[in-house]
């Protein structure tokens, strides 16, 4: 057999997923820039390792199907319909008006209008799995532009429906379709679209529970294999995005009881499958034609990444009420192409709209944006860091004012200090040091300015001496503590109230004198605890009279730990110690409870 075996591929493959993705990382490029270098270096252009990749291609898609079907597990149809109007709104905005700047961009280079319109509709596409990627690497899945990210590519996903079917009615073909066929065809979609959304609610739930009454762990992972790989299969078979079947079956699961082992199962499978579609993008990149064009596929990548992420912009502080820095963020995720760009850019050329020449160039240079974005986004974080730790504006000059209560910090702990003072008309000011969170605060009435609430200056000109307590809510431990000394220091009549991330930080607080420290996970853990011993059966009360005894207990640790925090064997022991005496005491009340009983 003269091909290369699959299992070379394979080894080759994995090889270099390793060591190209454990470099990327240990250099702080993310794995997405490993994958797609590993990919370029085996690649037809450098080692020439890969004669044909385009089994290995097709084979990478099934990642891309993946990756949006476990989206659509943590999504629910609740929170997708809550979802409609960033999905519909801003996603249609966003491919419509980069279609529109990068489709008159190519008419104004020579192209038909039929041509230029088919360009602007692919590179207004991004990247799904680049993208969702990346967010997820960063932990911002979550964030703000995070979730308009995911809803305009979610939106892309079934803008494909639409683009695909255009391209023959514009193209050179010589039969175009009749209005019955293309009726027929459409009726072909609704009706797919609906036997999967009924079917799903009806059947899906039975087959897993059946399934899962099994005890094989093998067959539930088929299953959940072949509701994946079936949707999407019937997706493709009406002319439909793959993965918006895979995401349809996802939702269709979201709210049962089989979700959390569905995406444990699937999980493995589309680590690896994202992490060979990677690569073969990689693989794809025709470094030759870079070499004989580089202006030309320059200019195009620059043209892309400023007009979408012009639009990208405009739409986050718009329709999203971004922040700039989400807005900025937001641009630098979406910016690049898609890999949908390569099958509407090889349609429009089989159908005469686009020669081959223009189609190869088009498809480098969407390859190449694809490969900027997680450099851009890594570019963008280090930038917007840097300009958090220098603020472009000069603090806030405050009013004369008498507030009762000062409060350093307005994240998570100062709001809620904050809107309880509120409830009861306690007068107070709030300094915080991130434009952005006093920016958004004010939107709501919040009395509070920007500044570094270390500063003397700016403690004066908030009115710091005729206040009763200082709330010291910072999050950063080095922050708050320099604060708590300047205020300690100019200020010793007021209250302290300060906030502690652990007991390390709140025996240096204890240092300064400080009225009242609270460690911001305490109180939470207690009700936590409270409640797993009301689950595991223990009685309401007992189980809190267990609870408030522990903290009776840890708060005589902390004092007899600050005692000796800064040597760390006495540290070890004193914390034995505790351990022992706590479970005397436990002993000691369940001998009191069962007397009691008696």
């Amino acid at each position: 057999m003269e091909s290369p075996h699959f299992l070379s591929y394979a080894v080759m493959f994995l090889a270099a997923a390793v060591i190209a993705v454990s470099l990327s990382k240990r250099a702080g490029l993310g794995a997405v820039l490993g994958y797609l270098g590993a990919g370029a270096l085996i690649g037809p252009h450098l080692l020439d390792l890969t004669p044909d990749m385009r089994a290995a291609s097709q084979f990478s898609e099934l990642g891309v199907i993946l990756l949006l079907f476990i989206i659509g597990l943590e999504l629910s149809p609740q929170r997708l319909w809550l979802m409609r109007r960033a999905v519909f709104g801003a996603g249609t905005l966003q491919v419509t008006l980069s279609a529109l700047l990068l489709g008159g961009a190519a008419l104004a280079l020579g192209l038909a209008w039929k041509s230029a319109l088919i360009v602007g509709l692919a590179l207004a596409l991004s990247s799904t799995a680049i993208g969702l990627q990346t967010l997820a690497e960063r932990k911002e899945l979550a964030s703000p532009h995070g979730r308009l990210a995911f809803a305009i590519l979610l939106f892309q996903d079934v803008a494909a429906i639409p683009i695909l079917a255009l391209i023959p009615l514009l193209g050179a073909r010589e039969a175009p379709l009749s209005a019955a066929a293309e009726a027929l065809a459409a009726l072909k979609i609704i009706g797919v679209i609906g036997a999967v959304i009924v079917g799903g609610r009806l059947l899906l739930r039975p087959v897993f529970r059946m399934v899962a009454s099994t005890q094989i762990g093998e067959v539930f992972t088929a299953t959940a294999l072949l509701v994946v790989l079936g949707t999407a299969w019937l997706m493709q078979y009406v002319g439909m995005q793959m993965s918006l079947g895979a995401f349809l079956a996802g939702l269709l699961l979201a709210d049962s009881e089989f979700r959390h082992e569905i995406e444990s199962q699937i999980e493995p499978f589309k680590g690896l499958l994202l992490g060979l579609f990677f690569l073969s993008v990689g693989v794809s990149l025709d470094l030759a034609l870079v070499a004989r064009q580089p202006f030309v596929i320059g200019a195009i990548v620059l043209a892309m990444l400023a007009l979408k992420a012009l639009v990208l912009l405009a739409l986050g502080r718009a329709a999203g009420r971004l922040e700039f820095a989400e807005a900025l963020r937001l641009a630098t995720v979406l910016a690049g192409g898609g890999e949908f760009a390569f099958v509407v850019l090889n349609l429009a050329a089989q159908d005469a709209l686009l020669d081959a020449a223009q189609r190869d160039v088009l498809i480098v240079a969407v390859t190449v944006s694809m490969a900027l974005t997680p450099l851009s986004v890594m570019a963008c974080a280090r930038w917007l860091g840097a300009r958090k730790a220098a603020p472009a504006r000069a603090f806030d000059a405050i009013a004369d004012t008498a507030p009762r209560v000062i409060i350093a910090g307005y994240g998570r702990m100062g709001q809620i200090v904050a809107r309880i003072l509120r409830a009861q008309r306690i007068p107070f000011t709030a300094l915080e040091s991130s434009v952005e969170q006093v920016d958004f605060s004010r939107r709501f009435g919040s009395n509070i300015y920007f500044g570094d609430p270390s500063r003397p200056e700016l403690l004066r000109a908030a009115g710091t001496e005729k206040a009763e307590v200082f709330v010291l809510a910072t999050d950063d431990p080095e922050a708050n503590l320099r604060t708590a000394r300047v205020v300690k220091r100019l200020f010793p009549h007021l209250k302290v109230v300060a906030r502690a991330r652990n007991r390390q930080h709140a025996f240096r607080l204890m240092d300064m004198n400080v009225d009242h420290v609270v460690r911001e996970t305490l109180y939470s853990s207690l009700e936590m605890a409270r409640h797993v011993l009301e689950d595991l059966g223990l009685d309401a009360k007992l189980a809190r009279d267990r609870v408030e005894t522990f903290e009776r207990h840890d708060a005589a640790v902390l004092q007899a730990q600050y005692l000796v925090y800064d040597d760390e064997a006495a540290l070890v022991q004193s914390a034995k110690d505790a351990l022992v005496d706590l479970e005397k005491l436990f002993e000691a009340d369940s001998a009191s409870e069962s007397g009691t009983a008696t």
